[in-house]
């Protein structure tokens, strides 16, 4: 294999929601690979829109918002922004840097951030969410349905007055299994990339004993320790655990002995 195009001859799976699975398909493309885009989520809009109509319209009332992906930005900022630039007295904070970069789209920069390990837990030791900065103080939370409440728990405990609004939902894989079932069948479908605990078990549930089988016997490539725990929990054992984002996961890939 030439070291040039290091996954020749490998289809490689990205299951991230079709909207941010582009730059890690391209990636994969890059080094040679075969990308399958296989969404493992769909992202739509919120059933019920007059949470977050109400919050852009008073958004001044908050002293924080935190973003807690980058679909909870494409889905939120462009409400809030029809009511008016984002108002200099918000802050802004965000669970990973992907949601960092797309804030900064919209042109809302300066978002408090974990620097390494992108989840809640990281996110709730920063200055920025300490218990003398929150109390007292009203904190808006933009995020999907179902969302873990740790976050917003927590920042109650500490004294912060939080609203969480759901601005958009997520659903499982729409149009079947059969790309990745015949995938396997084939013997052409090389490794998984999930960055989902949910959509894993989207997948899981959905598949019958022969696609678990399949599954089983797959790299799976996972850029977070909760989604490893999680797929070890189903009974998954070949997980491989990678840094964070699309750059981590494709340096898992490269790393990866495929000759093994």
């Amino acid at each position: 294999m030439s070291l040039s195009v290091p996954l020749a001859g490998r289809t490689i799976v990205v299951t991230r929601p079709r909207a941010q699975a582009a730059p890690l398909a391209a990636a994969i493309a890059g080094a040679g690979g075969q990308p399958l885009i296989f969404p493992l989520l769909e992202i739509s809009p919120a059933g019920d829109a007059e949470p977050l109509t109400h919050a852009a319209s008073c958004l001044t009332d908050y002293a924080l918002a935190i973003f807690i992906s980058p679909n909870a930005v494409d889905y939120t900022l462009p409400v809030i922004l029809a009511h008016g630039p984002w108002p200099a007295g918000v802050l802004t904070a965000a669970v990973g840097q992907g949601t960092v970069k797309a804030l900064a789209t919209y042109g809302v920069t300066n978002c408090v951030a974990p620097s390494e390990r992108f989840d809640s837990e990281t996110l709730l030791t920063l200055p920025a969410l300490a218990a003398e900065k929150v109390s007292g103080r009203r904190v808006a939370i933009f995020r999907g349905d179902g969302g873990r409440e740790l976050l917003a728990d927590t920042l109650r405990e500490r004294g912060a007055l939080v609203d969480c609004i759901t601005c958009y939902r997520r659903s499982g894989p729409a149009g079947g299994l059969m790309p990745l079932l015949d995938a396997w069948r084939e013997r052409r479908l090389d490794a998984l990339t999930v960055s989902s605990s949910e959509g894993l078990r989207y997948l899981f549930d959905l598949l019958d004993a022969e696609g678990r089988a399949f599954l089983q016997k797959t790299p799976i490539f996972v850029p977070h320790a909760r989604i490893a725990e999680n797929a070890r929990a189903l009974g998954l054992n070949n997980i491989l655990l990678t840094g964070a984002a699309d750059a981590g996961i494709l340096a898992g890939l490269l790393a990866y002995n495929w000759s093994a």
